[in-house]
């Protein structure tokens, strides 16, 4: 097992596991917003991984991003790798909707997180448990 980076585990919870990679949620109920952390020791980019990990994390990306958008009837999803603040190899994927407070801006900075309360966390991750189904090992 990887360690996962203390940033990330201080603003996330870790909800399960795809083959390569940890499914986080960003404790930030303003956005539905997930991150994979490939399951892989000191690795920053994503062409460092094997040409097997690659194909894993695309596929395990878009089978997040499919199941995301249908179970939050997203009207964008915004993936993406940046790495500037916290080096470890993590994509995030974040469902947008022209309501949310930050639309059609990028979210970074954009307004106060919002932490989860008990109700609206059990609803998300009953929505990711309905739409992943067997796809992850829940840890949740």
């Amino acid at each position: 097992m990887t360690d996962i980076d203390p940033r990330l585990t201080a603003d996330c919870l870790i909800l399960g596991k795809f083959p390569l990679s940890y499914l986080l949620l960003m404790q930030d109920a303003n956005y539905p917003w997930f991150i994979l952390v490939p399951d892989r020791m000191n690795i920053r980019e994503i062409y460092q991984l094997s040409p097997g990990d690659q194909q894993q994390l695309l596929h395990e990306s878009s089978r997040l991003g499919e199941a995301l958008m249908t179970g939050f009837k997203g009207d964008k999803l915004n993936v993406a790798a940046l790495g500037n603040v916290v080096p470890q190899l993590h994509l995030h994927h974040i469902v947008r909707h022209q309501s949310d407070p930050a639309w059609p801006a990028p979210i970074w900075g954009k307004v106060p997180a919002r932490p989860y309360d008990a109700d609206l966390l059990e609803h998300v991750i009953g929505v990711l448990k309905q739409v992943l189904r067997e796809d992850i090992t829940y840890r949740v």
